[in-house]
């Protein structure tokens, strides 16, 4: 016992401390390097364009595909993170986002930067970003909301510096030595890694001889879980299958709970035009005569204005007054993302532009930093992981979807404002969607709970109808949690 718990203490003893700060900062770039670096595709749009002789959503597929593939990974990483450590899916990832830009810079179509920029790097920033983030939870306890709060900020440095580094390096040599040295920067990805070392023990692999979903159904067992149906008993690997397909998939989650339901939909809606500005400003702007180290910047103003307004609203909606009330915050962020689209569309004038960069990054600060919070109001904490998955996988499917069918649009009209129309009201029909669904299903709520027994201690999730075990409350969070960020 004693060793044991000398063992725990000694396993501890770099959180919160130490070498956690260097992990953090670690994280910051990690960030910085993989979710920020999807914001500078829409500078090379353009020549993309001229080089391959391909239309608009012909050339906006291969950023869709990456950041599709950035948000819908999360649940292949998770399963890497526990069979391997945070550290190799870390370091895996930044080879694989190097390798994805250095082959990018040799590719004779753009078909082919579907498969390297597009699944390679995009495959590779996910398991960078997400490993990296899950490591902080082992090595902060104490401070781990602010951990993760400075963490975000790397996303906002990453949207202000990778635009201005493309606009000038694809001015000094080109898009294909670009491509390049973009290999070599995102291979840092591999340095942070290495600063990420484990804490105490991670899940090991099953040692030789050992049934695939042994561990599995041990950890099931202890956590008071009841054991799998005697059918699935005689056959381990489809038990092995359902297991991990209940863990990180949440459909039985998605059928019993409207809020999650009403949540997913909604969200899943919304990223349709969500992403449509990130892909479209720049070359929208270009194509209205505005030079292109101008309209480059446009990408970096939202990026510097969110490296201040995510942490503030972060703390705003963590305040009491917005417990059980973040969805509405979310709502109006998401119709303010939305009625914002209207100025590009009434003027493409520089200045106006950066209004519009402005009111916009606002908008999409709320909607960062209310994204998963709502999440976790709208589902029980030892279900948020596989709650999370179907979420980002769902997401992901309508990130892929948008911009190539937008730019078919734009080819059709050979008007870019219809990229403008099209996010608008993808945007703003969510956020009413949203707002008036869970408005009902409170209302709802209050009248079927007037019609009992007052309970004495309600649920804290005000807007799910699953029943709930009365042991889960006091289950722990899961250890290993993959979060994606916008």
């Amino acid at each position: 016992m004693s060793r044991g718990g000398a063992a725990g203490r000694g396993a501890a003893k770099p959180q919160d401390q130490g070498w956690a700060w260097m992990v953090l900062v670690a994280a910051v770039v990690l960030q910085a390097l993989t979710l920020g670096f999807s914001c500078c595709i829409g500078v090379f749009f353009t020549d993309l364009q001229h080089e391959f002789h391909a239309s608009n959503s012909e050339t906006s597929w291969f950023p869709s595909i990456m950041v599709a593939v950035l948000h819908g990974g999360g649940p292949l990483c998770s399963v890497l993170v526990k069979r391997f450590g945070c550290r190799f899916v870390v370091m895996t990832g930044g080879l694989l986002s190097g390798l994805g830009m250095v082959s990018s810079s040799f590719c004779k179509s753009i078909s082919q930067l579907y498969l390297t920029a597009g699944l390679i790097t995009g495959l590779g920033s996910c398991f960078s970003f997400q490993a990296g983030l899950t490591v902080l939870g082992y090595y902060f306890v104490r401070w781990r909301t602010l951990a993760n709060a400075m963490a975000s900020t790397g996303v906002s440095l990453g949207f202000t510096l990778w635009p201005l580094l493309s606009q000038y390096l694809l001015d000094e040599m080109g898009w294909r030595n670009t491509f390049l040295i973009f290999g070599g920067i995102l291979l840092n990805c591999c340095v942070c890694g290495a600063i990420m070392r484990p804490i105490g023990s991670l899940p090991q692999p099953p040692t030789p001889g050992e049934e695939p979903g042994s561990r599995a159904e041990e950890a099931q067992l202890s956590n008071g879980a009841s054991p799998p149906h005697p059918a699935l008993q005689q056959h381990p690997r489809r038990t092995t299958c359902l297991q991990v397909l209940q863990k990180h998939l949440a459909f039985d989650i998605f059928c019993q709970n409207k809020g999650y339901q009403i949540y997913t939909v909604g969200v899943t809606w919304m990223m349709v035009g969500f992403a449509l500005p990130h892909v479209y400003l720049v070359p929208y702007a270009i194509h209205k005569g505005v030079e292109e180290h101008r309209a480059a910047l446009l990408i970096s103003v939202i990026g510097f204005i969110n490296i201040f307004i995510r942490p503030l609203t972060g703390l705003l909606s963590g305040h009491r007054v917005f417990t059980g009330r973040r969805i509405y915050l979310f709502s109006l962020a998401a119709l303010l993302c939305g009625l914002s689209n209207f100025i590009c569309i009434i003027s493409a004038e520089f200045r106006v532009l950066i209004l519009y960069c402005v009111i916009l990054s606002i908008a999409m600060s709320g909607i960062g930093a209310l994204l998963f919070q709502v999440l976790m109001d709208v589902v029980e904490m030892d279900r948020f992981s596989s709650a999370l998955g179907l979420f980002t996988i769902l997401e992901s499917i309508t990130i892929l979807l948008g911009p190539p069918l937008t730019g078919l649009l734009v080819d059709i009209t050979s008007d870019f404002r219809y990229v403008f129309y099209a996010s608008s009201f993808f945007l703003i029909s969510a956020a009413l969607f949203m707002g008036f669904s869970f408005c009902a299903l409170e209302k709802k709520n209050k009248l079927r709970e007037a019609s009992k027994v007052p309970l004495s201690n309600p649920s804290r999730y005000p807007y799910s109808e699953t029943p709930r075990d009365p042991q889960a409350e006091s289950q722990p969070p899961p250890a290993v949690v993959y979060i994606t960020s916008i």
